[in-house]
This record gives structure tokens, sequence and C-alpha cells, in this order.
């Protein structure tokens, strides 16, 4: 275990967020499976991560309720799952950065997934690869308006600048530590910045692979 990784899990778990570090996305799945219950409520935010361990699929076949947002066919019914999930036994999403610090940083364009986060459902868990870890909310913003922001809108088909630059325009506005400001485009995924850390003991559990996924 790096420094780094060692520093990041002290700090999360005193920030009352119980850390476990698995060193493969197949120990993840394991790890995350092994919090749920038979017959558990279930949802998820928007994850590239989730996916990459098998989340989505293990969720689909296994004895839950499963609130699953990507089944829905229409707008209203994905906001009435939206709405549903904030009731859920637990919530699996990743976070767009984690600090040494032991912060949880995210930024939605929705709300949904940073809102069931940090309130609502029974129990959170984060599943995060070692590439989001960075040293401060500093790092953790210059990550998100250079890596994860302009991956998701492209993932999306967003029209927008990082979409098609591989940055905010906030970056060629010299403006890079200015959360609010941004492309203003009708379709900016960057709305919503929450930095978190957990009240309640044994609600939040963040998963750190030890290897990179996601964006």
């Amino acid at each position: 275990m790096t420094e780094q990784l060692k520093r990041t899990i002290e700090n999360l778990n005193k920030n009352n967020m119980e850390t476990f570090l698995v060193e493969s996305r197949d120990e993840a799945l394991k790890t995350a499976l092994s919090l749920l219950n038979d017959g558990d409520t279930v949802s998820v935010g928007g994850s590239v991560t989730l996916s990459e361990i098998g989340l989505l699929e293990a969720l689909k076949c296994g004895n839950y309720n499963y609130l699953d947002r990507y089944a829905a066919s229409s707008p209203s019914e994905m906001h009435e799952i939206f709405r549903k999930s904030f009731f859920a036994d637990a919530y699996f999403t990743s976070s767009n950065a984690v600090t040494e610090n032991g912060e949880l940083f995210n930024c939605d364009g929705n709300a949904n997934r940073v809102a069931a986060l940090m309130y609502g459902p029974k129990k959170a868990i984060v599943i995060v690869g070692k590439n989001k870890i960075v040293k401060n909310l500093d790092e953790a913003l210059y990550r998100l308006k250079t890596v994860a922001a302009p991956l998701n809108a492209k993932r999306l088909n967003k029209e927008t600048y990082c979409a098609k630059t591989g940055h905010c325009v906030t970056m060629d506005n010299g403006k890079e530590k200015d959360l609010t400001c941004g492309c203003r485009s009708k379709d900016r995924i960057c709305r919503n910045y929450t930095v978190m850390g957990e009240h309640l003991p044994d609600r939040v559990k963040v998963i750190i692979v030890n290897e990179d996924l996601g964006y």
C-alpha cells in the first residue's frame, strides 16, 4: 500500500466512512455484494466504474429489488426511480475524486446521485479506482474539469465545450478554480458540486480498488 493510500483510507475512516482496499475489480464486486442482504432494495447512480466491475449485471441477476435506472422507458419513469432510490436499503455509486483528507468530491447534472449519496438510502456504497485519489480539493476540481467531466460528457453525447476539447472552457479563461463558472450549455453536466464527509457511522462504505477504473 502506498503512503497516499494509507493517508486516504485513514482519513476516510476518521470521516465516518468505513473503507476497504481491494486489489482487483473481481474482489471489488465480491466486497460490494457482501454488504447486501437478500431482498434488499438497491439502486445505483450513473457510473462507468460500476459497469466495469460487473455490478450492474450482478444486481439484475441477484435476489434484490433492483431499481434499474437503465431499464426506464421514459424520462418520467427514470425520475420516479430517482425518487424511490432515496428509500433504498443500499445505493451504489462512484466518486469523481477522493482526497487524501478523506473527502468525497462530486459534481452532478441532475443532483440525484449526489443527493442520494449524502442523504436518504440506509447505506451508500462508493466504489473508486486508485486513479481518482487526489491530494486536495484543488486537485479534485482540476481532475473534474480535465478528466471526469469531459469524458462523461462525451460518453453521454453532450454538446458541451469539454466534450469537444477535453477540458472545461474555464481552463482557457484562467478560471480553473472557479466552481460555478462553466460553458453554460443546456447540456452542461457540471451543475451541483458537493464535498462530503459522513455524519452517521456505518452508513457510508468506500471500496478503493488498487487499479484504474472509470473516469
